[in-house]
């Protein structure tokens, strides 16, 4: 019995882990685009600054996505192709966990410890959304749309490594597989 409830406890722990450090994505785009075409890139400041996140964070964004964009070959621009906007929601979320373990086994049979109840452990976390839009600055019409979701950090060690991770998960979808 205690073997299972150490393998519970550990799986339980995995998960949380993983769960913590993934990054869920989706993109969407313009099927007529040609993302072929698209070569230079700049940012749209008038919608980063709308962002309700700290100028730090947004400053760490920015630079993320320029580094990944300049990765794929994209060359920044004062006459671009593409101008990039981001923006960025939060959510709390609260989990009540019930681990219910009020008894336990000794000698013959299962007795209630005099002390011990249901147990409740309450976590918190932060989940954040980071919009990355792509629009055609010919058309004036956006083209590609990628969302990111995870876990947010509050810790500044850790905050740039989650930021580039959220980033670099979003555009790994750049450029979209044009099915046929």
């Amino acid at each position: 019995m205690k073997n299972f409830i150490k393998t519970l406890t550990l799986l339980a722990l995995l998960i949380l882990l993983s769960s913590c450090s993934s990054v869920k994505v989706a993109a969407d785009y313009d099927k007529e685009a040609k993302f072929n075409d698209y070569k230079t890139f700049a940012f749209f400041k008038t919608g980063i600054d709308k962002a309700e996140i700290s100028d730090l964070d947004k400053r760490r964004i920015l630079g993320a996505i320029e580094t990944a964009l300049l990765e794929k070959g994209f060359t920044k621009s004062d006459t671009p192709d593409l101008l990039v906007n981001f923006f960025t929601k939060e959510k709390q979320q609260i989990n009540i966990y019930n681990n219910n373990f009020n008894s336990f086994g000794y000698g013959w049979g299962w007795a209630r410890g005099p002390f011990l109840g249901t147990r409740y452990n309450v976590s918190n976390s932060t989940e954040g959304t980071l919009y990355i839009d792509l629009v055609d600055t010919k058309r004036k019409e956006l083209i590609w749309q990628g969302i990111g979701r995870g876990n947010l950090t509050t810790s500044v060690k850790h905050k740039e490594e989650r930021i580039n991770n959220f980033v670099n998960s979003i555009l790994c979808s750049y450029p979209p597989e044009i099915e046929l």
